[in-house]
């Protein structure tokens, strides 16, 4: 129940902020591995740069295949870029996501599906790409029935 209402409220919160938004910022493939089922993990994401200062918001698709189960992911993310004067843009976040299992148990019958809710902790970087967009790293660290870790590596490009 704690978890349903957890997930209202950052729903809540995170509407009025995308709605007063225009269109996304950037767009873009990301992939990796995921801790838990140990996945390989491919996906995608947009991000709105600036719905507060140094804030973005940056919600994602991801697919993890692998470790005798199928994991599908749709998480709101929060990027706070850190200011440096690197070209590395260091970032900490953190959000939500909901994760849809099927879990295959080796037998007639025996196969299970669960819908689990959580969050995530977020440690990344991301630098200009030689031929345009942006190339960034991260480690999402999962806490409630998030994945235990997800480290992802992507591209982004701007949109229009």
């Amino acid at each position: 129940m704690l978890r349903r209402i957890l997930l209202a409220l950052t729903l809540v919160v995170a509407l009025p902020v995308v709605s007063s938004a225009d269109s996304f910022t950037a767009y873009g493939p990301h992939l990796g591995f995921g801790q838990g089922y140990d996945q390989f993990v491919i996906g995608g994401q947009l991000q709105w740069h600036e719905i507060a200062p140094q804030l973005d918001f940056v919600p994602s698709l991801d697919l993890g295949l692998g470790g005798g189960a199928t994991t599908f992911s749709i998480n709101g993310d929060f990027h706070y870029r850190l200011a440096t004067r690197s070209t590395w843009q260091p970032y900490l976040g953190g959000g939500v996501g909901i994760h849809f299992n099927s879990i295959d148990n080796s037998g007639p019958g025996r196969d299970a599906s669960s819908t689990d809710a959580g969050g995530q902790f977020i440690v990344g970087a991301d630098v200009a790409a030689k031929r345009g967009g942006r190339f960034f790293a991260e480690v999402k660290i999962g806490f409630g029935d998030s994945p235990d870790l997800r480290a992802l590596a992507g591209l982004n490009f701007g949109s229009r």
